[in-house]
């Protein structure tokens, strides 16, 4: 059985902390700068991120029969769309083309959208809700590495993600047949391994030195104690 890094135990950590939603200030900084993929690189996968969410969630607006539960989705839609919109305007402030910045991405990033679709609408909204919350960390936690423009884009991820409606939909789903906790709590544990890739993939060296792996690990570290936080907020074991 293949051990990850974030699993093995941990010789000499220093102290990381990256935003969960609610519970960071401004001053999380991580120090693997040097790691960090090229600018254009980040911004287009980030914007892409967004767009892709966006889509995802219009596409369980549509799916969706309750008026109540059309009107928890479209909201989250909203903010992901506007935190999209942003990102176009701070691609366009610098000079550069956002079709051309996110197009590269446009391949990984749609297969990995529709690995992490769910047979059941209930799994989609888990999807969007645990992959969009560990990847906007990750890009949070890699945009202290581009100055100004990093601050720029952490301002727009830590805007509202309205998201908080998908948790008290799941909570209802999971109160209507216990059956349901064992099977999200399953699909939320498959889920890891798909995003932590994604994330993998957006850094700069395709194979990583020991002296670089000690340098993410706490950061991956990170991103799996975020995901946990969010699962038992959901009453699901992460």
């Amino acid at each position: 059985m293949v051990t990850w890094f974030w699993q093995r135990p941990r010789k000499g950590e220093r102290a990381l902390s990256l935003r969960s939603r609610g519970d960071l200030g401004d001053a999380t900084r991580v120090d693997f700068e040097e790691l960090a993929p090229e600018i254009d690189t980040f911004l287009g996968q980030a914007a892409y991120l967004q767009l892709g969410y966006f889509e995802t969630l219009s596409e369980l607006i549509a799916s969706t029969p309750e008026l109540a539960q059309k009107d928890s989705l479209s909201r989250a839609a909203g903010a992901a769309l506007t935190k999209h919109e942003a990102l176009v305007a701070l691609i366009r402030d610098r000079g550069d083309d956002p079709t051309e910045l996110m197009l590269p991405f446009r391949e990984p990033l749609d297969a990995f959208r529709r690995a992490t679709h769910g047979v059941r609408p209930q799994e989609t909204m888990l999807s969007v809700h645990i992959t969009a919350g560990m990847l906007d960390d990750f890009y949070l936690a890699l945009s202290a590495s581009y100055g100004e423009t990093g601050r720029r884009v952490a301002r727009i991820l830590r805007g509202d993600d309205d998201r908080e409606a998908i948790v008290d939909i799941i909570a209802a789903t999971i109160a209507s047949d216990p059956e349901w906790k064992a099977l999200l709590a399953l699909w939320g544990r498959r889920l890891v391994g798909d995003t932590l890739l994604i994330a993998r993939a957006a850094l700069r060296p395709t194979t990583l030195l020991v002296e670089d792996e000690e340098k993410v690990e706490p950061v991956f570290t990170e991103l799996m104690a975020a995901h946990s936080r969010r699962m038992d907020r959901m009453g699901l074991a992460a």
